[in-house]
């Protein structure tokens, strides 16, 4: 079973506060389970894979079973979950599924995530009436990108509130074209693999650097296919 999945999207990426201080924020990334069972779905099939729970002293595990056709046999993968400050047993049931799914390396690479911090300037801080600080701004991943070892090398977060982009991860903006020799390059990439250029993008080259980093990893699926 040669298994890849496919790299997070920005819109499939949750950016959630992780501690306060007068200063500002810091921000986490995180996927939920709708966007594991849709990576699955689109990468092994809908009736390929399954999950499964049990307890196991005390905790709740998740195990998650993706069929190998090469070797006529599943394959499992497990981890445990813990709890929400909600609901116990969804929680549980929900983050166990997640980390399961990690194992199958959907997701991995948000563990690359630089240290995020949002600046009290970016967000409102409110000063708690026991002592501490909190804000009830959020925030969004708005365009991501990843190098070739699959690590996070731009990052770009909105305020929801403000929608003014509060934290930036790498030189290059997101919307800068890719150079003509890059593109020439890729050109070529995608013919030597049978394809034409107008075939995997019907307006041409002309990349923006997210788009450049999509089309590769593209152009590593339909080598893997041949």
């Amino acid at each position: 079973m040669n298994l890849e999945f496919r790299k997070l999207k920005a819109s499939e990426i949750d950016a959630r506060v992780a501690t306060v201080t007068a200063k500002g924020c810091s921000l986490l990334l995180y996927k939920d389970a709708r966007v594991d069972q849709k990576v699955l779905d689109e990468t092994v099939g809908a009736f390929n894979w399954e999950r499964s729970h049990e307890v196991i002293d005390g905790n709740l595990y998740c195990t998650v079973r993706i069929y190998d056709d090469d070797r006529k046999m599943w394959v499992a993968k497990q981890d445990v979950g813990t709890e929400s400050y909600t609901e116990k047993e969804k929680g549980q049931a929900s983050d166990s599924f997640k980390r399961a799914c990690f194992n199958w390396g959907i997701g991995r690479e948000l563990y690359t995530a630089p240290f995020i911090w949002i600046s009290e300037g970016d967000c409102k801080i409110e000063q708690k009436n026991g002592g501490g600080y909190t804000t009830r701004d959020t925030f969004k991943v708005t365009s991501i990108a990843y190098d070739q070892d699959g690590n996070i090398n731009h990052l770009e977060i909105k305020n929801n509130k403000t929608h003014k982009v509060c934290y930036q991860l790498g030189c290059k903006e997101i919307n800068d074209y890719i150079s003509m020799k890059e593109q020439t390059i890729l050109a070529g990439m995608v013919k030597d693999k049978g394809y034409e250029v107008e075939e995997i993008f019907p307006k041409g080259l002309n990349l923006t650097t997210e788009q450049y980093l999509q089309a590769i990893e593209t152009i590593k699926k339909l080598k893997a296919k041949k």
